[in-house]
Order: structure tokens, then C-alpha cells, then sequence
């Protein structure tokens, strides 16, 4: 049958029963197989391995689909036995679509009859799945259960000791336990609590949308806790419905309190509970009583978490002897070093592949401290080159004009950079407040140094397919340090190698507020302008980042109270008052006899007792 775009048959697959695929092919002779939703007999206990298959393909082709309209759309619907509703078709590789069988494990009968397919001549085979069937996240999932939380709540933490095989690579992200990921009800659940996090508008959630990063870290926390449940308890397939479970989250935190980890990470997964518990109350079924005390009792848990594990109070000679301290003036000379040297190397040997990398650690060092007051490390994770002249690559970006994160060129001569950065942490609080600024001469002519031959001939050694990196920093795979963690561990093992040692590039920033807080702060930017460069206020400085600020300021009181008692002992005192007692009665009498007690109680206020019994 042929439609307006496309032409139709039908064709009979060896299945445990009789089904039919329905092919298509476009004016190209490009075949497209669409697949029936149902196959009877094979589906009955399997329906969510065909969820996950259908959800697979849909990640694979992100989303893409091709319309079908008219004639076309009507003959689908025909042939397949499709709702006459479904109004796309979106494609993928047919070798794709049997990987992706195979992760799901439906049965075997379907693999085969893919594979006969696959191995037709045919130019190119791509596979058709209705959208209504590779988008699942979109229609409510069926609640199996009654949704509620298991009571009662404990109203104690268990007692747990660290067991004999503890690893702390427990989650379902780690390689051992990958393949739980893929389960068809987890990925359901976790496609739909996506949804309901990351919408900008999803009016049964309270609270603003999710951003990306902070999605990344609901996530993390979610994978442990089920792959704690999946490896401690014994719970052969987890699901976001463990959340339910107040025993087994009251013994998920005595498990890392036993660990000894922080209670800001106590809490962060706490947090993330909340908006799990959140979703479960958005779902049919989900208005249960038990949900609302569920949710304040984790508030309780957190807000005595808090309080029992308070956070370890740091300071700079604490961690200098812990070997994660490096002073201001240290740091300083140590980056002013490896400036010049890998200047001196540049002009002495020629541009290489090492003197290049050494010339972009030169430059990433001068960007996270010394030129500028220490910029968030995600700023510069997200540097884009000048020469970039694609979309913003910021995941949460939805200006069409926005240039993202950018270092640009004003001006070759004489040479003026400038940075923008629209995407901060604080983006959203400030009204969407760009923080942009010139860069200094001396960064800006390394920078623009490192840019010409040094950046080309690393892009050149670490060619991936075709593909070059956006990002003004790269690992040491020519790739940009999308991970956090990544240039976390790329710094320490720079610094080290320049005989630092292994300190977070994070800690840059306190190390920067603390010798312009200290007593000893040499002339510099104001700390109002400096905040704003770092992404927050002075406000800020004194709550997070000034590690002395407790000490210092009881300090500089103790020695401020030395110069005030000089100054009250070199004063003239007053006129001694004159201390003899007046022959003028007070309430009718001064001296007060034993007999006369009950008349000096009568004239005293109540008042008067309070004061004196305090």
C-alpha cells in the first residue's frame, strides 16, 4: 500500500504466535520496520521488559521523531493495529534496537526474528516504534500496591555496625551492580520522578524545578540507598518504592553514621527522600495519611542529624599539618612559577604535545587563583573558546540568544579578553545577574598564547573521530572536564607534581578569604567586588569561607580591650559621689529594725523582689 511518503506491507514473523511487523519504506528505499505493541502470549509476566526495550530505543534516538500525517498516518494505524491517536514515528538502527533487546532480555523467539530482518539486503533498515509506546513517562504508571508508608515510624535509630564486606562503592552505579539500572520498573520510576523534578512547570510539586546538577545529585543519592538495599538487604530488585520503607531508611542513616560520613550528606539524602515522598503523594493512590507524617518525620531526622553531628570546625594550621593547606603567598609563587617555565619551555623546545599541556595547566592554575579572585570551579569547567559559534551548552539553558559561558577577544591589539559568565550557582537568585569582567593583561596574554598553536596541537593529539572540544580546558583525553570530580583529581596531581600538595581547587576560594580577612591582608580588591567575581556576597565570606572568623574577631576584641583599659586609667575619673547617708527618709524609713520588716516588704514592688531574686 503506498501513502503520500512512505510505502506499507505487511510482514509474518516467527514468533511463539503468529505476529506481524509492518514495513515501511520512503521514497529513498530506506526500510523502516514498525513493530505491533502487542504480542499476545509472549507479553503475559514480560510487559516490563517490552517497557524498557520501548524506553532504550526511545534515549537512543533522544527523542527524534519523524511525523506521519495524511494517508501515511491512516495506513500505520491500519496495518498495525495502533490507537488512531499515535501521531509519530521515530527511528532508530534495527542493530541498535537488538542491543537494546538484549539488555532488556525479552524472549529469544524476538531476537531471532529481528535478526532475519537485520540480515536482509537491504541499504538500510532502521526500526519504526509509535511514539505513544517509546514515550511511557508521559501517562501515568499503574500503582500495583496501595501507596502508603510502612508504619509505625521508628522512633529510634537501630543500632548498626560497618559490615565485614563494606564497600563504599555500593551503589547501582557501580560496575558490579550497572545492570540493576536497566530494571524496566526502575527505569519507569526514575523516568517519572525526572519528569516530576525537572519540569519548569509541575504544578502538584511544590517548589521551583530542578536544575541539572541538582538533578545529578537526587540521582546519586537514589543509587545508593537502592544499591545499599540491593547489597546490605538483601533486595534482589530495587525500586523507588523502598522509599516507602521508614525502617529501612532509619537504618540506611545509622549505616552512615557507622561510616562516619558528614551529616550534610545525612542530609542531602534526607532531602532527596522528601521529594521522592513527594512524587509517590502526586500519583493516584498517593494522598494516604501516612505521607504526611512520613515527611515530618524526616524533617525530625535531619534537624537532629544536624544537631547530634555537628560539622567539624577547620582551620588553616589544622589542615596545613593535614597536608591539605597551602597559604595565599605560597600558592601564588607556585602558579607565577609554572607561568614562566612553561613560557621559557614554549620558546626553548618549540610547540610539542608536552610543553602544549604544560602551557594549559599553566593557564587553568592562573585561572583558578592568583589573576582573579577564585572563580566557581563550574565556571571554568564551562569556559567556551572564542572561536565557538554553537548553541549554549549549558544543559539548563532556554535563551535561544544566549553564547553561554565564553572568554571572547575584544581587541587583538592591543590585546583585550573579556569574560562572561550568564550561567553561575547564583544565576537564578540574582535575577539572572551576569558576572563579567576584562581579564588582566598578564592572564590575558597567556591565555591568548595558550589558544594559538599549543591548544591546536592538543586537539590534534586528541582527535576523537572528528569530533574537538568547545572548552577552553581539556583532560588529558582532549575532552572538557564535564565532571566536577574530573578536575578535581587533575589539579591535586598538578599541584602535587609542582610540589604543592593534594589540595582540593575548591579550597582555593577559602584560602583567598582568608588572607583578605586576616589582620595581616595586604592592599587588594574590595571584598564586595571580589564576592561578586566568586559568585556570592561578603555575607558569605563570614558563614562559609573565613575559617578564622570566630577566633580572629575574639582576638582582636582581647587585644582591643588592653588599649580601652590604658585609655579609662589615663582619663580623669569623675568626682567620688558623696556616699553619706541622708537624714531624708526613703519610703519613710532607711534603717530597717526587725520590727519594722514587714512594713519595708510592703513598700517594695513586685517588681523590685523579681529583680533581686534573679
Amino acid at each position: 500500500m503506498s501513502g503520500s511518503e512512505y510505502t506499507f506491507k505487511v510482514v509474518q514473523v516467527s514468533l511463539p504466535e503468529p505476529s506481524k511487523l509492518v514495513v515501511m519504506c520512503d521514497k529513498r528505499k530506506r526500510q523502516c520496520v514498525c513493530l505491533r505493541q502487542v504480542y499476545k502470549s509472549c507479553l503475559d509476566g514480560l510487559l516490563p521488559s517490552y517497557q524498557a526495550f520501548y524506553r532504550v530505543c526511545s534515549r537512543l534516538t533522544k527523542h527524534q521523531s519523524t511525523l506521519l500525517s495524511g494517508q501515511d498516518k491512516q495506513l500505520l494505524v491500519a496495518l498495525a493495529g495502533m490507537d488512531i491517536s499515535v501521531p509519530h514515528v521515530a527511528v532508530v538502527s534495527l542493530a541498535v534496537c537488538c542491543r537494546a533487546l538484549k539488555l532488556c532480555k525479552v524472549p529469544a523467539a524476538v531476537l531471532h526474528a529481528f535478526d532475519d530482518i537485520r540480515l536482509q539486503p537491504a541499504s538500510q533498515v532502521v526500526l519504526g516504534l509509535p511514539e505513544h509506546i517509546l514515550a511511557p513517562h508521559a501517562q501515568p504508571s499503574p500503582n500495583p500496591v496501595q501507596l502508603q508508608m510502612t508504619t509505625p515510624f521508628p522512633v529510634t535509630l537501630p543500632e548498626c555496625a560497618l559490615p565485614a564486606d563494606f564497600n563504599k562503592q555500593h551503589g547501582l552505579l557501580a560496575k558490579p551492580y550497572k545492570h540493576l539500572v536497566h530494571r524496566a520498573v526502575l527505569e519507569q520510576h526514575m523516568g517519572e520522578f525526572k519528569s516530576f523534578s525537572t519540569n519548569p512547570f509541575q504544578l502538584n510539586r511544590k517548589g521551583i524545578a530542578h536544575g541539572s546538577r541538582t538533578w545529578q545529585n537526587s540521582e546519586k543519592q537514589v543509587y545508593l540507598f537502592l544499591g545499599y538495599c540491593h547489597h546490605y538487604q538483601q533486595v534482589s530488585q530495587p525500586t523507588l518504592q523502598l522509599f516507602l520503607s521508614s525502617p529501612l531508611i532509619a537504618q540506611y542513616v545509622s549505616f552512615h553514621i557507622a561510616a562516619g560520613h558528614s551529616q550534610l550528606y545525612i542530609r542531602n539524602f534526607l532531602s532527596c527522600a522528601r521529594c521522592v515522598l513527594r512524587w509517590w503523594q502526586s500519583k493516584p493512590g498517593g494522598n494516604h495519611p501516612s505521607f504526611v507524617e512520613g515527611l515530618e518525620w524526616l524533617q525530625t531526622l535531619g534537624l537532629q542529624v544536624a544537631d547530634q553531628l555537628p560539622r567539624p570546625s577547620k582551620d588553616p594550621k589544622g589542615l596545613a599539618d593535614a597536608g591539605k593547606w597551602m597559604s595565599a603567598p605560597r600558592l601564588v609563587h607556585l602558579i607565577h612559577g609554572a607561568e614562566l617555565q612553561s613560557q621559557d619551555q614554549m620558546q626553548q623546545q618549540g610547540v610539542t604535545v608536552e610543553t602544549s599541556r604544560d602551557m594549559h595547566d599553566a593557564a587553568l592554575a592562573a585561572m583558578t587563583f592568583s589573576h582573579l579572585p577564585p572563580v566557581r570551579l563550574s565556571c571554568i569547567r564551562s569556559l567556551v573558546v572564542p572561536a565557538y559559534t554553537g548553541p549554549c551548552l549549558h544543559p539548563d539553558c532556554k535563551e535561544p540568544s544566549c553564547e553561554g559561558n565564553r572568554l571572547s577577544i575584544t581587541s587583538e591589539s592591543p590585546l583585550l579578553m573579556h569574560i562572561q559568565l550568564p550561567h553561575h550557582k547564583n544565576a537564578r537568585k540574582w535575577g539572572k545577574a551576569v558576572i563579567e569582567f576584562d581579564v588582566p593583561s598578564d592572564l590575558a596574554q597567556l591565555l591568548h598564547t595558550y589558544l594559538g598553536a599549543p591548544r591546536k596541537a592538543l586537539l590534534e593529539h586528541h582527535l576523537l573521530i572528528g569530533d574537538t572540544c568547545p572548552y577552553v580546558f581539556m583532560d588529558m583525553h582532549g575532552r572538557g572536564f564535564v565532571a566536577a570530580a574530573v578536575l578535581t583529581l587533575y589539579w591535586q596531581k598538578w599541584l602535587v607534581s609542582r610540589g604543592g600538595v593534594p589540595m582540593n581547587p575548591s579550597m582555593c576560594r577559602q584560602v583567598f578569604v582568608d588572607e583578605r580577612q586576616s589582620n595581616s591582608a595586604t592592599a587588594g580588591p574590595s571584598n564586595q567586588g571580589a564576592a561578586m567575581v566568586m559568585g556570592h556576597s561578603v555575607k558569605q565570606w563570614d558563614k562559609w569561607y573565613d575559617m578564622q572568623y570566630h577566633p580572629r574577631l575574639a582576638q582582636n576584641a582581647v587585644d582591643g580591650m588592653q588599649s580601652w583599659r590604658a585609655a579609662m586609667l589615663q582619663s580623669h575619673p569623675p568626682a567620688a559621689p558623696d556616699l553619706t547617708l541622708s537624714s531624708a527618709l526613703h519610703c519613710g524609713h532607711v534603717l530597717v529594725s526587725d520590727s519594722e520588716e514587714s512594713r519595708y516588704q510592703s513598700c517594695c514592688s513586685d517588681s523590685d523582689i523579681d529583680i533581686d531574686l534573679d
